[in-house]
């Protein structure tokens, strides 16, 4: 079937509904509400199984206490009513393929009582951007002992159990126990590594709040695995020597060329017999898809389960099914490797889609996407940020202190731009410079 007999078969109002509300989906459901939706040109449903959105770089903030979950958080039902587009809460369970829906599985409270009932969405368009989670590797105790960053619920999580950690440990009349402060990360990607930072910075935090019978330098100890031969392996080195000398010069622990084989409960173990004491320890290794992707509706999918798209970002089995993100392996030409699963290609590939659908609406031929690297920055809490930018003309700066700082936090509001708009953004800004002073260093409960 050509094209414009593609466009003649779809609904009187064509329905594109977006699976997944990160960072690229919801960006992609608020930009197809603007231009779409509200113009009546589409009716355009976001799903997605929580309530709220958090832009996932500041996961290893909120992990730390460093950043309040609930004050940058996005609600997907007032964000729906101002873009124009509509949100169903509930979880992808299938995609019926002939039938052109998606099923949706119920919704259940705190007790396993239904809310939601099961149900269908059907689509003219289907756009898969559920991301991507932790990748234990099938490696023993990891799972069972070891905290993942995939959600806000995680961090939270991680958060109040640190929390608690160090309350115990300024009321108990007993010594601490080996390992009882102790934070050991697997994985020296950003996520690690600024991790890390954040918890140095609020193990200093915690004595200014009173937590005097800990001594950060005796009793807490940062350490870092990492099974390459540094830190920020998918990083450039010139990149990565200044994050490491920060870190040392931070007292953080670096391992490299460590893998772990096991993980319990008092901490965990190497490769080489190497014992690291820890009862807190977060899992930064690597990511896969959603294990629910693999085989879903016989669409296409590599060994990380993610769906295998064409350069338009079409998957390679259904051309009214697309996917990108972490979720879809998109090839790269000139590369052994597809494009790397990032927040800027998924930036680069939901304002790439905004167009795609549109043109496939008018059964007109779609564009490929060509990957774009901008560079990297990685921050170090408050104490340094670093990174390089790209660009045509200049090749490759170089940046650091204030400046890299000013760019990395720049990043966000880009990405709160494309949610809400420059007008908006910029009241935020400004709410935020004004409010920031009065909130908390670290956060306490």
């Amino acid at each position: 079937m050509d094209a414009r007999a593609d466009r003649v078969a779809m609904h009187v109002v064509p329905r594109i509904v977006v699976v997944g509300g990160g960072a690229g989906g919801l960006e992609l459901a608020s930009r197809l509400g603007r231009t779409l939706g509200r113009r009546g040109r589409a009716h355009v449903t976001l799903v997605d199984h929580a309530l709220t959105h958090l832009w996932k770089p500041l996961l290893h903030e909120v992990a730390a206490g460093t950043l309040d979950s609930h004050d940058d958080d996005v609600d997907y039902i007032a964000q729906a009513a101002s873009r124009g587009f509509e949100f169903r809460l509930g979880r992808m369970q299938d995609i019926d393929r002939a039938a052109k829906a998606v099923r949706i599985a119920p919704t259940l409270d705190e007790r396993g009582e239904v809310i939601i009932p099961a149900r269908t969405v059907p689509y003219d368009l289907l756009v898969v951007a559920v991301g991507s989670v932790t990748n234990d590797f099938g490696i023993e105790g990891v799972r069972e002992h070891c905290a993942f960053l995939d959600s806000r619920d995680d961090a939270d999580r991680f958060q109040r159990r640190l929390l608690e950690s160090y309350m115990r440990a300024q009321t108990q009349t007993e010594p601490l126990r080996e390992g009882q402060l102790n934070v050991a990360i697997v994985g020296a990607g950003a996520t690690g590594v600024e991790l890390a930072a954040e918890l140095h910075h609020v193990a200093r935090q915690m004595v200014a709040y009173g937590f005097d019978r800990i001594v950060p330098e005796k009793d807490v100890r940062l350490v870092i695995i990492e099974a390459s031969d540094r830190i920020l392996p998918a990083l450039p080195r010139r990149l990565a020597e200044p994050a490491e000398r920060e870190l040392k010069r931070l007292n953080v622990q670096v391992h490299t060329g460590k893998r772990v084989t096991r993980a319990a409960a008092e901490g965990l173990t190497t490769h080489d017999g190497l014992f690291i004491a820890a009862e807190h320890k977060v899992w930064a290794a690597g990511i896969k898809a959603p294990d629910f992707l693999r085989d879903l509706a016989g669409l296409e999918t590599n060994r990380l389960n993610q769906l295998v798209v064409r350069r338009t970002l079409q998957t390679t089995r259904d051309d009214d099914i697309f996917a990108f993100g972490d979720c879809a392996s998109c090839p790269r030409p000139g590369h052994d490797k597809p494009v790397p699963p990032t927040a800027q290609a998924a930036h680069q590939q939901a304002s790439l889609l905004v167009r795609s659908l549109a043109r496939r609406l008018r059964g007109e031929p779609l564009p490929e996407y060509v990957y774009r690297d901008y560079g990297s920055l990685v921050s170090l809490s408050e104490y340094s940020t670093v990174g390089s930018l790209m660009g045509n003309l200049t090749g490759s700066v170089h940046v650091e202190g204030w400046l890299a700082r000013v760019l990395y936090r720049s990043l966000y509001r880009l990405h709160q731009r494309a949610l809400f708009g420059a007008l908006r953004t910029g009241l935020l800004v400004v709410a935020d410079t004004l409010t920031r002073p009065t909130r908390p260093r670290t956060k306490l409960h």
